[in-house]
């Protein structure tokens, strides 16, 4: 089933034909194929200011050199023809600056926009993809060597939301879990644990934390071989994972892949991987060891595969997990990973290459820190020196829709500074506070009108055309036309941030319209099924916001 493109959609569409109609009256063949080559970069948007219309377009701009005329003749010329199209949903349009066209749309025109949007239901601004992707996004993947911390909070909220934005927008989404339980780190783990059990310090270079001495007490003698003792901690570590990223509303992964599964099997998939980059020409042999021909795809440095010990690199383990993911087809591979994988990017990008992958089709994304903040202090973390606060102790002082919303707030390569009095707040100040408020207050008109009218008659409302629009309505229907592009456009720049501002001015577009605009008894039957119809897509819009986040949308406060 295909999904109706959206109004402004629609309205952009309206743009270019009468821009095509120009082209073909005005310039020959060569002319209207240079107009359409132009056809991707028509924008059509809404002003900064109100005064400049309710929407602009710069389709006169790209169309002028096409017919060798001024860009503000070209303007009013393009206004008319889309003035013969609309009719009187076109109220009136100017030709603005160096030849923006600026539209000023009737009120019929948005009553008609939002009864689709209504239409639409659940479905309203979901995606159809002309060709939609088998997409792999693997993210948390933390060390299972202590529990979780914030930073791994950040990670998981991200992958998760963009997980869900991805799916909305029509694609085929697997999550995935990597578990790097085959290195030295297991075995230092363990030693850690062994030196806890006996009293003794733990190794420098070792583990630290409180942790350490619950894990002793789970998993067993400390006079097992410090890799077993280590592998048993993973174990529990990870069921602990488990429960924390549920504890976040993460929702399940598709699969938890192991390291450790990639040296298994004759030949296993690290050896596959290996001979099938020794059968390209691309690995060589040098001091012992055996290395990747990495500079030939941009690396700063060819990078060792096996050292000359025969122990294998952690590139070579992510070379064949990679390999292993383009067997089973996903079309997409997206990684999420922590700030201090920054200098990883190109040696593994390199590498896909290598093993003739498509570099566009792996995406690295890399996340920055995340620091708490409290009474003005940041908090210091390191979980080497058992200084971290884990997602259980976030989860514990501000709850899972606060975190959540404030780690994907900002955008995932930039600091975040954490303000835990600020996310505590139960007021205004607090923008997840704010937008949830808004969604249970749209929550209880409904309800009202549901009580006076019927539940069957709220349910079939119908935003009937009706002037003039009080001037919240207008911007409230405007605000509602932009949220299919929203989400398409943060899903594409892999933006959750974006939701997020977006549902802001969303909650307070709909606040300006609650105190401007009576809807129960507000005086006639087709201001008030207006008015009943905005709200119902308010509220279908907020709490759509709110689900990608992975934030809840409560019915009351």
């Amino acid at each position: 089933m295909s999904v109706p493109a959206t109004p402004l959609e629609d309205l952009r569409e309206s743009v270019l034909e009468a821009a095509s109609e120009l082209a073909r009256a005005s310039s020959n063949g060569e002319h209207e194929r240079a107009s359409a080559s132009r056809r991707a970069q028509v924008t059509l948007e809404a002003p900064p200011r109100a005064d400049f219309g309710d929407y602009s377009t710069n389709a006169a701009l790209l169309l002028a050199p096409v017919l060798g005329q001024p860009p503000r003749e070209v303007a009013q010329r393009l206004g008319a023809a889309l003035q013969e199209r609309l009719g009187a949903r076109l109220e009136r349009f100017e030709a603005a600056g160096p030849g923006f066209l600026n539209l000023f749309l009737a009120d019929s025109w948005l009553a008609g926009a939002l009864a689709r949007a209504l239409e639409a239901g659940q479905s309203y601004g979901a995606g159809e993809p002309a060709q939609p992707e088998l997409v792999l996004i693997e993210f948390v993947s933390a060390n299972p060597t202590g529990p979780m911390h914030v930073g791994h909070a950040r990670n998981a909220a991200y992958g998760d939301s963009l997980a869900r934005m991805l799916s909305f927008c029509g694609h085929q989404v697997k999550r995935e879990f990597y578990v790097n339980d085959a290195g030295a780190q297991v075995r230092k783990l363990g030693e850690s644990l062994r030196a806890v059990a006996v009293g003794e310090p733990v190794p420098e270079d070792g583990y630290h934390g409180a942790y350490l001495l619950q894990l002793v007490h789970l998993v067993g003698d400390a006079r097992e071989d410090p890799s077993e003792l280590g592998r048993a901690a993973v174990g529990e570590l990870l069921a602990q994972m488990h429960s924390s990223l549920g504890a976040m509303n993460v929702l399940e992964f598709d699969r938890f892949a192991f390291e450790s599964e990639l040296y298994s099997g004759e030949p296993s998939a690290v050896e596959r991987a290996l001979a099938l980059l020794e059968r390209q020409g691309r690995t060589y042999r040098s001091e012992g060891a055996l290395w990747l021909r990495t500079t030939e795809f941009g690396d700063d440095k060819d990078r060792v595969l096996v050292r000359s010990s025969g122990e294998h690199t952690y590139l070579a383990s992510d070379i064949a997990y990679h390999e292993d993911k383009r067997e089973r087809g996903f079309a997409r591979q997206i990684d999420v990973w922590g700030a201090d994988h920054h200098g990883y990017v190109r040696r593994l990008k390199a590498a896909f290459q290598a093993l003739g992958g498509d570099p566009e089709r792996l995406e690295l994304l890399i996340m920055q820190l995340v620091h708490l903040v409290q009474a003005g202090e940041r908090a210091q973390m390191s979980k080497r020196a058992g200084e971290f606060v884990t997602v259980d102790q976030l989860l514990v002082e501000i709850g899972t829709d606060a975190a959540r919303w404030y780690l994907l707030s900002r955008s995932h390569d930039t600091t975040i500074d954490l303000d835990l009095d600020l996310a505590r707040r139960q007021s205004n100040e607090n923008p997840v506070y704010y937008v949830q408020y808004a969604h249970a207050r749209i929550a209880s008109v409904l309800a009202k009108a549901a009580a006076e009218r019927g539940e069957d008659a709220v349910a079939a409302v119908s935003p009937e055309a009706r002037e003039p629009l009080h001037p919240s309505e207008r911007t409230l229907v405007k605000l509602l036309l932009a949220f299919p592009l929203e989400v398409s456009g943060a899903t594409e720049k892999r933006a959750p941030h974006r939701i997020a501002a977006y549902a802001l001015e969303l909650a307070q577009g709909f606040s300006a319209f609650y105190r401007d605009c009576r809807v129960v008894g507000a005086g006639s039957e087709a201001v008030e099924s207006f008015r009943l119809a905005l709200c119902t897509v308010s509220k279908l819009a907020i709490a759509r916001c709110l689900d990608l986040l992975g934030v809840s949308a409560p019915e009351r406060m």
